[in-house]
């Protein structure tokens, strides 16, 4: 019965489908013919979006993006600050937290300190102020614009989950697609993300059919990896030693995550939270009770490193119960042998801005 009701529900959004869909198409033709005007910077803007509603991924591809580039340029990120508690321009320093600036952003300055990290609503006018208060910046990465089109980015990064390809899915609300599939023509490098690691050649082909990109689009597929754990309290142990877990999330599917700790550990509970949650004292208590419902002595608490810096927001009531909390470090890597074709893609982007590096390490080489 839930099921039918669902379903009629959703055949009922498809009026509303068709106007979003005819509002976005307006919007999309406006800029492409020039009457919504889009500005272009004169240094290397990488954009990673999607054009569907949900995680496909994004930060630990920035992450990867930061790693790659950090050591050769000075990079800023530039994001919205989804679910933050201001608004406005802000420049993140030692001092912000998840609540100032958003959980994504605090864990880039959080994980790479040299990093300049801003949030804003309008990133055309936080460009010209990032740049003007942070001077040396080489490289801005985008979060989540690929919508946002009063920017114009010089390599756009379109991010596709492999459990929903865009190339399956519909307009919002009928189905979860903030723009048409034809706006993945903007693109110029698609990912296909969260891949079984072992994926076949043949899927792999299939899938790029399926997706039928443009002769100047490349199409990647990544899978997600995890690395070792880490404490969220100094007197824990780095390795802990736990056959039960307690998994705690507010992200959009932790069900991967899971399935992963079941594969390690002997029992794992998950309490959710909405994506983007900001835990409460009361979270905390809830949080507590439910620890203490596991019987098994040798137990901890995991939680996304995205959860964990919306979770330091409440140190004050869990120091005092000692709740062994652990964050679940998460990362990408390319399918196929293709990571160093990858990478390429990204460095000469950034060097046809900057040729006197090349000339630089060419130089220093024959010394």
């Amino acid at each position: 019965m839930k099921d039918l009701v669902l379903s009629i529900l959703r055949y009922a959004s498809l009026p509303f489908a068709l106007l979003y869909g005819i509002i976005i198409w307006l919007r999309n033709r406006f800029y492409d013919w020039n009457i919504f005007t889009s500005t272009e910077f004169s240094l290397p803007v990488i954009c990673v979006g999607n054009i569907t509603v949900g995680g496909t991924g994004k930060s630990p591809h920035i992450e990867h993006l930061i790693e790659l580039l950090l050591p050769q340029y000075k990079l800023a990120t530039l994001s919205r600050g989804y679910g933050r508690r201001t608004q406005g321009f802000r420049l993140a320093d030692a001092g912000s937290n998840a609540r100032e600036i958003g959980d994504e952003p605090f864990q880039f300055k959080f994980k790479y300190p040299s990093v300049e990290v801003c949030v804003a609503e309008e990133r055309m006018t936080a460009i010209p102020r990032l740049l003007q208060q942070r001077q040396g910046i080489q490289v801005i990465l985008l979060d989540d614009a690929f919508q946002h089109r009063t920017v114009k980015a010089g390599l756009n990064i379109l991010l596709t989950d492999y459990g929903r390809l865009f190339t399956r899915d519909y307009i919002m609300p009928f189905g979860l697609l903030r723009e048409s599939r034809k706006a993945s023509g903007r693109a110029h490098v698609i990912v296909v993300s969260k891949c079984d690691e072992h994926m076949s050649v043949e899927e792999k082909n299939r899938i790029k059919a399926e997706i039928a990109p443009n002769p100047n689009q490349t199409i990647f597929f990544s899978a997600i990896t995890y690395g070792a754990l880490y404490p969220l309290q100094p007197e824990l142990p780095l390795l802990p030693k736990a056959e039960s877990v307690l998994l705690v999330t507010g992200i959009a599917n932790p069900k991967p995550l899971k399935e992963k700790l079941e594969r390690e550990f002997t029992e794992v509970h998950i309490l959710e939270y909405k994506d983007h949650h900001y835990y409460t004292e009361e979270d905390i208590q809830e949080i507590n009770a439910a620890f203490k419902h596991i019987t098994n002595p040798n137990k901890i608490i995991i939680t996304t490193e995205k959860d964990a810096s919306r979770l330091m927001l409440q140190q004050q009531h869990i120091v005092p119960l000692k709740l062994p909390i652990y964050a679940q470090r998460i990362g990408i890597k390319l399918l196929f042998d293709e990571e160093e074709t990858f990478h390429d893609t990204i460095l000469q982007f950034v060097e046809d801005y900057y040729p006197q590096v090349i000339y630089e390490e060419v130089f220093a080489e024959t010394e």
